[in-house]
């Protein structure tokens, strides 16, 4: 429910158009895939002015018919006619009922109805774009060509199994396992790609450290273009971490600016420091800031030494004033005050940790489900690999074990459609 220009109310079933036309009147007949111009009489005399579409089975989202009335988009006008088809024999639907339909009824897969609700979320284009890859059955396609290879070495093994007498179990097994190593390369791929992918969901995330007034507040403001950070003179001014976010090239980058590490004797300062300590250890990339305009301070090398095992980028603001640090390895001279070499910073963020690592014109999985179903896949394929010398039964029973767990994925794992195959594809002439 919300306000707006305009509310959908879509009903799915059978029944779907015998109780649409009890509270919808239009001229002429409604028919499928057509928009119909008509009223809706809402009790009182009142009548809302809208739109019907019909969906006759199984051209429908669903897969069964299907009526959407879009009529004005009020709050209260929207439970109204909700209210009015349920008076009229309507079932309220439950969560995410539609899409089940769908995948009950062979219109949608698993990973593509999941994809449906990353679209809904996504919070960043490179989100957004994982999710309309597996929404285009992209993934599906992968998965079935994958059970598909399985299949066919599952009627291999049959065939072995049942004219033992002939003598091919030896240049069967190789041409087995030759198959099997390029479905482990997909699934390892698929895995790789997933890991990568994780900036994708999550964003990047990027510690800001550095000694007491430095610049590092003045850097967050900088970076995300607001004034959200305090800035001035005083030193430990920032006692906790603040944290910020910004879209850069489709991906969120999170910053963290944390407190100043120092000596300090403050209680509250000191429990910042130590927030700033772990933050250097979760973070994907740290940009270490010193102060161009003083030599390297005690402090500011034991900041270096905590950074060393890090992505580390090293900041050196306040290049609108003179300089007297001496050069530093890799580093990145800005003015935060100016905004001076912000977008270098951005850049090298995201080359750092992107870089070619997240090919956005792969496939690549965000859901967590079906992740862990092809590390699943992927356990089983070393098992089969383990038991290479092992009868043809136990290789046959180990490979639909990952036939299963691929389908899992899709939604597509019974057992019926190996058996079925078995018999189409691999006739001996009997």
């Amino acid at each position: 429910m919300g306000r707006g220009a305009i509310s959908i109310v879509r009903m799915s079933g059978q029944e779907s158009l015998k109780i649409a036309k009890k509270v919808f009147s239009c001229q002429g007949q409604i028919e499928p895939r057509v928009l119909k111009l008509g009223y809706i009489d809402i009790g009182g005399g009142a009548r809302e002015k809208c739109l019907l579409a019909y969906f006759k089975a199984p051209f429908s989202y669903t897969g069964e018919d299907m009526v959407e009335f879009q009529i004005h988009g009020g709050t209260h006008l929207t439970q109204k006619v909700l209210s009015l088809l349920l008076e009229k024999g309507a079932v309220m639907a439950g969560g995410g009922e539609f899409s089940k339909r769908a995948f009950e009824n062979g219109k949608l897969s698993l990973d593509e109805a999941e994809a449906i609700v990353g679209e809904i979320n996504a919070e960043s284009e490179s989100e957004l774009r994982a999710s309309l890859n597996v929404a285009d059955g992209k993934l599906k396609k992968k998965i079935i060509k994958l059970q598909s290879d399985l299949t066919e070495e599952i009627a291999r093994i049959e065939a072995t199994l049942d004219y033992p007498e002939e003598d091919f179990e030896k240049s069967a097994k190789e041409a087995i396992f030759s198959s099997l190593e390029n479905v482990r390369k997909e699934i390892d791929g698929f895995l790789v790609q997933a890991k990568n992918a994780r900036f994708v969901k999550d964003g990047i995330f990027v510690a800001i450290v550095g000694a007491p007034n430095v610049g590092k507040s003045s850097l967050l403001n900088a970076l995300i273009g607001e004034d959200k950070a305090i800035v001035t003179d005083i030193e430990g001014t920032t006692r906790d971490i603040i944290e910020e976010r910004i879209l850069y090239k489709g991906i969120k980058i999170n910053f963290i600016d944390t407190a100043g590490i120092r000596d300090a004797k403050d209680k509250v300062e000191q429990i910042g420091i130590e927030k700033s300590k772990k933050s250097i250890e979760s973070a994907d990339v740290v940009l270490c800031v010193l102060d161009g305009t003083r030599k390297l301070k005690e402090e500011d090398k034991q900041i270096l030494s905590l950074t060393k095992n890090a992505k580390t980028i090293v900041i050196v603001n306040k290049n609108d004033e003179k300089r007297v640090l001496e050069k530093q390895e890799n580093e990145i001279s800005i003015s935060a005050k100016d905004e001076k070499g912000i977008e270098l910073i951005k850049e090298q963020i995201y080359s750092l940790v992107i870089g070619e690592q997240v090919d956005f014109g792969k496939v690549f999985i965000i859901n967590e489900r079906q992740i862990e179903h092809l590390t699943e896949a992927q356990k089983i394929v070393e098992e089969i690999f383990v038991a290479k010398d092992e009868s043809m039964d136990i290789i046959a029973m180990l490979i639909k074990n990952l036939w299963n767990a691929l389908g899992k994925i899709t939604g597509q794992c019974e057992n019926e459609a190996i058996i079925d195959l078995i018999f189409s594809k691999f006739c001996l002439g009997k």
